[in-house]
């Protein structure tokens, strides 16, 4: 676990090229609750929390919820259709933002791949995106093509940072050797309480090559998902213990990791605020044993995530890239 001995009011908070003392500003109270990791090994801090926008129906105001509270890592994509939607909520907080979307396999070649960026940038009312993310990986498109046109958008100004989506080590490391200049620093994929299946070597991967986990879906797409498969109710009795709720527990031990950050969907303005709850403290050593003992769950063994490759090759060499 990380060591917590540094005391939050030497805390400060830096997205983009914005560095601020945690206490300095309105609201500032609020926001220093949220811990800040460093993005790879590019010396950029984000929250540890951040806001997702996946199936999102919430409106501008809970993502400006967000943003106050300092849960500042938004994170949208071309296929979610809610780029202009997070391009308003962000709008005159742009420099408090830190900005990810992604881009669909399908625009993987280089020359489809600078219009794709060029389209988000319009949607979003941005000149740049902080963290620009390839989807899924594209087994049709040669990772080098691709890579080619990301390193390109980084010259170019219109994004800061590479990162990656459902990708595998191996995958990350094809894509790595494919940089000249650039670093892959993160990758998002699934990881909760029910859902372990990066513990299975992604994780220490990941860590040890200093590339940020970004958690998605760490709330099981729904707290009633982790109650399933927790029949002694432990979540339930941690969450009493600690005096928090239960999905700021699951939050909590989600990013206990210090190369794990989770993107959570808040559609309301107290699920917002209770996201943000999650961060600050952590869960001592024998509440993340009881959870992790007590909370059945499943890792995809290295056959089914093979298979889940070869079925997506197939199916995208027929032309079905999302």
């Amino acid at each position: 676990m990380r060591d917590m001995s540094a005391t939050r009011k030497e805390r400060s908070i830096e997205i983009g090229n914005e560095k601020r003392d945690s206490n300095a500003s309105q609201g500032a109270k609020s926001r220093e609750c949220i811990e800040c990791k460093e993005l790879g090994n590019t010396g950029v801090r984000v929250p540890e929390i951040g806001f997702g926008t996946w199936n999102y129906r919430g409106g501008i105001e809970p993502i400006r919820k967000a943003i106050a509270l300092g849960a500042c890592l938004i994170d949208t994509a071309e296929s979610y259709g809610t780029e202009e939607l997070v391009g308003e909520a962000i709008r005159g907080f742009r420099e408090r933002v830190f900005l990810a979307t992604k881009a669909l396999p399908r625009n993987f070649k280089y020359a489809d791949l600078l219009q794709a960026a060029d389209r988000s940038l319009l949607r979003l009312g941005v000149d740049h995106i902080d963290l620009y993310q390839l989807h899924w990986p594209n087994y049709t498109v040669p990772i080098e093509e691709t890579m080619g046109a990301m390193e390109k958008l980084v010259d170019m100004g219109k994004i800061r940072f590479i990162g990656v989506s459902n990708f595998s080590a191996a995958e990350i490391r094809k894509a790595q050797a494919a940089l000249s200049r650039s670093s892959v620093v993160a990758n998002q994929v699934r990881y909760s309480l029910v859902d372990r299946t990066i513990e299975n070597g992604l994780l220490r991967d990941c860590q040890e090559n200093q590339i940020t986990i970004i958690a998605f879906s760490p709330l099981a797409r729904g707290i009633h998902n982790i109650r399933e498969r927790d029949p002694k109710n432990v979540l339930g009795r941690i969450a009493e213990l600690t005096g928090k709720t239960e999905a700021q527990v699951s939050l909590n031990w989600c990013v206990e990791h210090e190369s794990v950050v989770a993107i959570t969907t808040a559609s309301s303005m107290e699920h917002v605020t209770e996201a943000c709850g999650a961060s600050g403290w952590r869960l001592p050593p024998d509440h993340i044993r009881v959870l992790e003992e007590g909370i059945g769950f499943r890792r995809r063994g290295r056959s089914e995530a093979a298979l889940r490759r070869v079925a997506r090759g197939a199916l995208q060499r027929f032309g079905y890239s999302q």
